[in-house]
């Protein structure tokens, strides 16, 4: 149950911000009462007051919110009578003396805080059906959000600062960086003029020894004078850019798989255009990640080799192995899956823009159903409800720190590779969020048919590494862990700490963060953690002693790359990767 406010209350007062009453109230009984209403008229209760049908909320954890918000209220409204000491403001937004040091901002900033931790509490508060829940505290989360009085220059002392030392020029180039960013459709993280590809990221040698409309095939040069027998093929995510895995020679897991031995393989994505509009899963499993397999075996003459997917290029990967596996085909000598979903039963945040309606929308509208031709879903868009899925990090510091303060993004290479987006062909992106994340039907042993096979992960029988991020907000590490019982081999998994890319790019020489393992691998992953061992350092040492072990006989390192069939085309990174959306 939620109490709400008389309409007699809804007065002028109750439309006023939290700074405007600080310097018009006098009274800490209307304090209250009108902090009450303005939190109810800018969102809280707009939040609850329309909930859907078999959702509810327990009455005495209500009343607990309200209690909570009421002494927090009081506490803060002594404070200022006092003119003491000004509040604590544990939120890095606020954490500047500009703020902490001027009791109006201080005071501004902390029943900013009060009123979202009360508002968060709420959506948390709510019972019913876990999808919508999980709804209405993302929304709930993404308005919260949003009203930091960070965002906005009359509310933020430090962009006032900076306007007045700066004489205007602070505004004006804010000004200047937005208008850019509505150009590109999107906001800007980094100095995109600080890199380019081919000649400070993805600069780890080799050569392009095949390609079709769907990919290239970078085949790496070796950095060793013997070389295991069997090549390791990456096959990377088509929904962003492979250098991910190679953006310098410090950083690059690319880089660290040729230097401890293996000929590394990979494949480079198109990004697609108008003409590959009406591309389906059954083609890039059949033209890309098979034909990859393919080219790759016969290159190094090996009937099986070791293959990695990281991402949706794991599923891609898996779907492959599994058309393969129905064919009669087993050429993987072990598989690693970085951060992959083979079984979509909790797919984190992102569950939260999935649904029937949407589905349905997007297949009638660039899927290529219901008469309408076959569209393109252009890399902006998805870029940028990747960088909603954390506001605070990818929207509203760049809208600080950009257009309210003037300043110009640092270089950083894992900002510019995830502002560097691909677009996707519509009846692609349009059978994966219809069979993964709406229906989950890829898990089920036969219920899909994959380039005219039925698709059965139970018949995948390599070993395999399988690995995840704890903190990770694209893949929850759970459901990374969720693949070991849907693949019959024996399998070792490994958690990371940090998110989806810091978890995985963590080379060993930068002796940062940790990894846990365990030896058994029972039903519940929250079991295998608990006894799990924490090691400081990277995963990728562990890896490699893993992979070893799969790379059969050592040989000497081959002195060309390709073979007659297969001769270099133009040096890596090649064509494909320098494309932008």
């Amino acid at each position: 149950m939620v109490s709400r406010s008389s309409s007699s209350a809804q007065s002028t007062e109750d439309k006023s911000t939290p700074f405007s009453m600080f310097s018009q109230m006098t009274d800490p009984t209307r304090w209250l009462e009108a902090m009450q209403q303005w939190q109810g008229h800018t969102g809280a209760g707009a939040a609850l007051a329309g909930l859907p049908t078999g959702t509810r909320v327990d009455p005495d954890r209500m009343l607990a919110i309200q209690r909570d918000y009421t002494n927090g209220v009081r506490q803060l409204w002594q404070g200022m009578l006092s003119q003491g000491a000004t509040p604590a403001l544990p939120d890095r937004r606020f954490a500047g003396e500009a703020w902490t040091g001027h009791a109006p901002y201080a005071f501004t900033a902390a029943f900013y805080l009060l009123n979202a931790r009360a508002m968060l509490q709420m959506a948390e508060a709510i019972e019913g059906e876990p999808k919508v829940q999980q709804r209405i505290r993302f929304a709930v989360s993404q308005w919260v959000d949003a009203m930091s009085p960070a965002n906005f220059l009359a509310t933020n002392p430090e962009a006032q600062q900076a306007l007045i030392e700066s004489h205007g020029e602070s505004l004006q180039h804010g000004i200047q960086h937005m208008l850019e960013d509505l150009g590109k459709g999107k906001i800007s993280h980094t100095d995109d003029s600080a890199f380019e590809v081919g000649r400070n990221l993805a600069v780890t040698p080799g050569d392009v020894i095949y390609e079709n409309e769907y990919f290239q095939l970078i085949q790496y040069h070796p950095l060793t004078d013997k070389v295991f027998a069997r090549p390791l093929l990456i096959v990377p995510p088509c929904i962003n850019k492979f250098y991910v895995l190679d953006l310098q020679p410090e950083n690059s897991l690319v880089r660290y798989a040729v230097e401890q031995g293996h000929t590394v393989m990979l494949v480079s994505w198109r990004n697609p255009g108008n003409d590959m509009a009406d591309r389906t899963w059954d083609d890039y499993i059949e033209h890309a990640a098979i034909q990859a397999i393919h080219v790759t075996q016969a290159v190094s003459r090996q009937k099986q080799i070791n293959v990695l997917g990281f991402c949706v290029g794991g599923t891609i990967l898996s779907t492959a192995l599994a058309v393969l596996a129905a064919r009669g085909e087993h050429p993987a000598a072990s598989m690693t899956l970085l951060t992959a979903m083979l079984d979509f039963t909790d797919t984190g945040v992102l569950d939260v823009f999935v649904d029937e309606a949407h589905v349905a929308l997007r297949e009638h509208t660039i899927g290529g159903q219901g008469g309408t031709p076959a569209g393109i879903l252009h890399g902006t868009e998805l870029a940028n409800t990747f960088s909603f899925l954390r506001p605070n990090d990818l929207v509203w510091n760049y809208v600080v720190d950009n257009y309210l303060k003037g300043k110009s993004p640092t270089p950083f290479d894992i900002l510019y590779w995830n502002g560097d987006s691909t677009n996707l062909p519509g009846p692609w992106y349009c059978w994966y969020l219809r069979h993964t994340y709406l229906q989950n039907d890829l898990m089920h042993p036969g219920r899909l048919t994959v380039c005219g096979v039925p698709v059965d992960f139970g018949q995948l029988d390599m070993p395999a590494y399988l690995y995840g991020s704890r903190e990770d907000h694209i893949v929850p590490w759970t459901t990374a862990y969720a693949s070991a019982a849907l693949l019959r081999g024996d399998k070792r998994f490994v958690l990371g700490a940090s998110g989806h890319i810091a978890g995985v790019i963590n080379p060993p020489a930068k002796k940062k963060r940790s990894y846990w393992t365990a030896e058994t691998l029972p039903a519940k992953a929250e079991a295998w953690l608990a006894s799990a061992q924490e090691h400081p350092g990277s995963w990728w040492t562990d890896w490699s002693a893993w992979l070893a072990g799969h790379g059969g006989a050592r040989k000497v390192a081959p002195r060309t790359t390709g073979n007659a069939q297969y001769q270099p085309i133009e040096p890596a990174p090649g064509r494909y990767v320098k494309a932008r959306a």
